[in-house]
């Protein structure tokens, strides 16, 4: 007889991995790999479970499902969320494996608390680990030592991206730099080991321990003192980019400090490139750290050092790169007078940047990201023009940063950095036409920033951010429609806002930021419907607005933007009831003696100091 194959719905079932075996009364299951997964085989020995499971079976003080769980999150760590082990437990009671032990080691603790994120937050650290080529659990370490309960979905995004590329840096300082004494070296290693581990604490204890090396050194050796001394620096210097990646803001403040101290001890002592190039970092750390902390005028000091320092370095090396740094320099000192709400003074530092970059592309013409740099300063020159009320020297800027962006966007069609740089530079013309009131080159811009988002948000259909930001063009091409007066145009371009708020709410409900743009979507058709007549249906759609408004005031009583939101969406809802003839009703609503703006025809808005997507008004 002939072999017969597999019928295709058999074949088609059959996969790799082992799968559940059925009732575990009185018995625990632990497998390598999840049902239906393969497990790795590994390059040493014993394959990763049965190494994880060797070192961690003889944790003192640990249930058996707990010492399990540490099993799990080794493999699963050390192969970058590749393979997770599957435990089934049926065991009707607590079985420890060995005595107990008060404390546990960093190590362990992280890997238990682990255990406890959701599967989505899992998600987003692979994904954010991946995109940087590092480790897992250096992300996991700062996400669980850090407070982020308070933190939006996009928040705690962009803290953990803060994280990876802080540990992407002291990771490859770690790799280069080089110590005279072993013993340094040898921690310096150790340090590396741990903080690849997630082991924060204890790679820093590992750099405390070699700075303190320098530091007898130093004291004891007057002949060596300066080299000590810039030894001990570069190890604070790692130890302080251990802290930041941990999101430890005031232990990484306090290292920085205290390597710019150690310069100082150096005195005038000329320095390597590599000793001048940590130096010029620590102080660009240091304004990053100040102005994430919201010490505005503290950052403005390390960047004003931070300016002078490249200035001195301009003047002796070569290096074109040095002159960038220096050009960014200024571009990061402006950023903080245009908070201060110094406007002149910042608009010389944009313009001095540009200068240089406008001399440094020209030079080195295959730079991209000094092109892109470029493309930045012209859009924070036109920033500053539009806030002076210079509205065709902005335009101009606008228009200078858009040539080149498009440039590079056309260089690489696929990539999606690029092409949302570009939308942001559409929408700041968008906004700039609009409070011209050129609501044509107004409407022509925010169209063309929403096809490139559709284009964007269609490549990536899970990726809840440019979902969004198609929202918010949806919502800007809506306004420029309602103050040309097509009420029924803008109600068109509202509903599609609002769907796709909406939806973004039902897949995280717990990210009030989505929220907040909901209640605004549907208070932005209740506007539109307002200006058709339409009562009952503009009723409706406040009335929605308010429910939402009013669940985030009382989430959180404190923020001050929300109440507003609440205030104004009680006065739109009070404004129908009144037109309806319906005072009575209109009179029960609470905080009518607020300061809230009518439901009327939209105005345009004044132009912002810088174009934030999603900063948008009920």
């Amino acid at each position: 007889m002939a072999p017969t194959s597999l019928a295709k719905d058999v074949a088609d079932s059959v996969k790799p991995g082992l799968g559940r075996i059925g009732r575990a009364e009185n018995i625990l299951f632990a497998f390598s790999a999840a049902p239906g997964e393969t497990a790795a085989d590994g390059a040493g020995q014993n394959s990763p479970f049965t190494t994880a499971l060797t070192k961690y079976l003889g944790t003192d003080g640990l249930e058996i499902r707990s010492v399990l769980t540490l099993v799990q999150q080794e493999v699963y760590d050390l192969s970058r969320g590749k393979q997770l082990p599957y435990v089934e437990s049926g065991l009707p009671k607590l079985f420890f494996a060995a005595a107990a032990k008060e404390q546990l080691p960093e190590r362990e603790r992280l890997l238990l608390a682990m255990a406890d994120v959701t599967p989505e937050m899992r998600g987003e650290v692979e994904r954010i680990a991946s995109d940087a080529d590092m480790p897992l659990a250096p992300l996991y370490g700062a996400l669980i030592s850090a407070d982020t309960s308070h933190l939006s979905a996009e928040s705690l995004n962009a803290r953990l991206r803060e994280a990876a590329d802080a540990f992407v840096k002291v990771r490859a300082e770690m790799k280069t730099l080089a110590a005279d004494d072993p013993r340094v070296t040898d921690l310096r290693r150790q340090a590396e080991e741990q903080l690849a581990l997630g082991a924060f604490g204890t790679a820093q204890a590992k750099l405390a321990e070699a700075v303190g090396i320098d530091e007898v050194s130093r004291k004891a050796l007057k002949v060596n003192f300066v080299d000590r001394t810039l030894s001990q620096a570069a190890t604070l210097f790692l130890s302080a980019g251990t802290a930041r990646a941990d999101l430890d803001y005031a232990a990484a403040i306090k290292g920085y400090e205290t390597v710019l101290s150690l310069y100082g001890e150096a005195g005038q002592t000329p320095l390597s490139l590599e000793q001048a190039d940590r130096q010029s970092s620590t102080l660009d750390e240091l304004g990053l750290l100040y102005t994430t902390v919201g010490n505005v005028e503290a950052a403005g000091r390390a960047f004003t050092a931070l300016l002078a320092n490249l200035e001195q370095r301009s003047l002796r090396e070569t290096d074109p790169s040095v002159k960038r740094d220096l050009a960014i320099s200024h571009i990061k000192l402006a950023n903080i007078e245009m908070a201060q709400g110094d406007l002149p003074n910042s608009l010389e530092n944009y313009e001095a940047a540009r200068g240089m970059l406008q001399e440094l592309t020209a030079s080195v013409p295959g730079k991209k990201d000094w092109l892109g740099d470029l493309a930045m300063a012209n859009d924070k020159i036109g920033n500053v023009l539009a806030t002076q009320g210079d509205v065709g020297a902005a335009a101009q800027a606008y228009q200078q940063s858009l040539s080149i962006k498009q440039k590079l966007a056309d260089a690489e069609p696929n990539s999606a950095y690029l092409l949302r740089d570009l939308t942001i530079t559409y929408d700041e013309i968008g906004d700039l036409a609009r409070t011209a009131g050129q609501l044509n080159s107004a409407q022509t811009a925010f169209e063309e920033s929403l096809r490139l988002r559709l284009a964007l948000a269609e490549n990536k259909p899970d990726d809840l951010e440019r979902q969004r930001t198609v929202s918010v063009s949806h919502e800007r091409i809506g306004n420029v429609l309602r103050e040309r007066g097509d009420a029924a145009g803008a109600l068109v371009a509202y509903n599609k806002s609002q769907a796709i708020a909406g939806s973004l709410v039902r897949r995280d409900p717990n990210d009030t930021d989505l929220k907040r743009d909901l209640s605004i979507s549907y208070a932005k058709i209740g506007n539109a419907l307002n200006d058709q007549e339409n009562w009952p249906a503009a009723l409706v759609s406040y009335q929605k607005a308010l429910a939402v408004a009013r669940d985030l005031a009382r989430s959180d009583p404190g923020n001050t933007g929300w109440q507003r939101d609440l205030s104004v969406c009680l006065e739109k809802v009070a404004s129908v009831l009144d037109a309806q003839g319906n005072v009575s009703e209109a009179a029960k609503l609470p905080g009518q003696s607020c300061h809230c703006r009518p439901a009327g025809p939209a105005r345009p808005r004044q132009f912002r100091l810088a174009t934030r997507p999603v900063d948008h008004s009920v």
